[in-house]
Formats: C-alpha cells, structure tokens, sequence
C-alpha cells in the first residue's frame, strides 16, 4: 500500500510569540508612529521648559508661571497618549492626531483634574524629600518620615500605570479609578515592577546622555514609556476591572469583537487531528486482448 505524502491540513500560520517577544513586534510595527505621537505629546511641556530657561537668563521665578499652561494640559494629553498607546498595544488601530485631540476633549475634566493633583504632589514631592534629606542630618529620627515620603512617593507614581489607563478605557469616577489604582499596583505587582525599572532605565539614559538627549526626548522615550506601561498593565486592568463588569452582567466583552469577525470571516478551518493523508490507489495492470 503506497501513500502520496502532503503537509496535512492548511499551511499552519506561524506560532505567536509572547513575553519581550511579542513586545517588540508589536513595538517596531508601530516605531515611527509612536515617535510622532511623542512628539506632539511633548508639545505641552514647552511652556515649562521656556519658564526655566527664562528662569536663569531674567533672575526672576516669575516665568514658571507658565508652568501652570503645562499643568492644565498635562493630565487631558496624558489620557490621550495612554489611550494610543493602550490601541497599539493591543494591536488595535488608531489615528495619532484625530484619536489624540477626539480623547483629549471627552477626557478634559477628569483629565484636567489628575493633571492638577499630579503637579501639587510633584511640588510637595520636591518641596518633602530634600527638606527631610537635610534635617535627618541633623536629627537620626527625620528619616522615619523621609523614608515614608519615599515610599508613599513610589506607590503614587505606580498607581499612575493604572490611573490614565482607567480614565481613557472606562467611565468610573476619579475617586473609584484611584482606589482601584491603589489596589492594582500589588495584584499585577509583576507588570508594575517590570514597568517601574523601564521607567528607572530610560531616566536614567536621558540623565547620563545629557545635554544630547536633549534631542531625544522629542521624539522617542515618553511615548516608549508609555506603550511599555500599557503593554504591561493594560490586561490587569481588563483581568480585575472591565471583565468583571461584564461577566456579572452576563454580557461580551465588546473589546473582542473583532476576534468575531475574523471568526466569522474563516473560509477553512486548519484542524491537524482530523486530517487523514491520502492514500494512493494502486493501478491494476490489464492484460491486453489478442486478436487473432
């Protein structure tokens, strides 16, 4: 018995990749876009870095009021980056310039808001740390609040892989959204650390780069940081906020629609287990007739 051996089934599509893996495919199909929407993300941080610079050539603190330009928009363009980033991370399209302005105005109060509390906790942060640094000099028991300012400083800035992730994805309330926060950070303690030391390495490389990072930062590390937060953190926040709403509503999730129309649209299905091969049939060989 002769067999004619074919790959069974359709041609297998190639396996996904996961983890890093997966990051950077992600990641690089969607490089010059990102790099553009960093750029128009760091548009808001040029009043504050004009008052600075205005800061040492006039003498006067007086400029850093334009600061508060930054501090407006800081917390509307911080939703409308996040949400972006959250697309492409999850391999979901998005329009960089009408997506950032449409999510910047229905996000514009709650954002406004986070932005403003963000910039009264980097004034305190600013003010706390270096005051308490130089009385624990003086006086060993100071470090008992330094080192709590320290600590509830890290906790706030990881509750923010979370916050803006909530406001561009759901439509809880600030003071939900920020409880929420608070708990998320141990449930998906590993995507919190792995994101916190992306965040430590690249300051870390625009500080030492200094002064040519100066020419980075336009284009390239706040929007890395940010696909990297949502990559990492996005899927706790579906895992632990927005799935459970659904389920207990005995409703879909209609983040995964799409998956459906690509169901739907399958012509073939590849199904290896129930692929026979072919068997060839032997030919039998006729005698020819004789005529005579």
């Amino acid at each position: 018995m002769a067999y004619d051996y074919h790959p069974r089934g359709l041609a297998r599509p190639p396996k996904e990749k996961k983890g890093i893996f997966k990051f950077f495919e992600v990641y690089g199909r969607r490089f010059w876009k990102l790099m553009a929407l960093n750029l128009i993300y760091f548009v808001i941080f040029i009043p504050i870095l004009v008052g600075w610079w205005l800061v040492g050539e006039l003498g006067s603190y007086t400029p850093l009021l334009l600061g508060l330009i930054t501090a407006v928009l800081f917390g509307p363009a911080t939703v409308a980056i996040t949400k972006i980033c959250r697309n492409y991370s999850q391999e979901r399209n998005a329009f960089i310039v009408a997506d950032f302005f449409d999510t910047f105005k229905k996000n514009i109060k709650q954002g406004m808001i986070m932005g403003i509390i963000d910039s009264i906790f980097i004034a305190g942060f600013t003010v706390a740390i270096p005051s308490y640094m130089k009385w624990a000099e003086k006086e060993s028991f100071m470090y008992v609040p330094f080192v709590l300012t320290i600590s509830f400083m890290i906790v706030f800035f990881m509750m923010h892989f979370y916050i803006y992730l909530m406001i561009a994805s759901t439509t809880l309330s600030l003071r939900k959204i920020l409880r929420n926060a608070f708990f998320l950070v141990p449930l998906g303690l590993k995507p919190s650390i792995f994101t916190f030391l992306n965040w430590l390495w690249v300051g870390g490389l625009v500080v030492l780069l200094y002064p040519y990072s100066i020419f980075i930062v336009p284009i390239w590390p706040l929007s890395f940081l940010c696909f990297v937060n949502a990559f990492n953190c996005y899927p706790v926040i579906r895992k632990f906020v927005i799935q459970p709403y659904y389920d207990q509503r005995g409703e879909d999730n209609p983040e995964f629609d799409y998956l459906k129309k690509k169901e739907d649209e399958e012509v073939f299905t590849d199904n290896p287990e129930l692929d026979k091969p072919v068997e060839k049939k032997k030919q039998v060989k006729r005698k020819g007739k004789t005529i005579s």
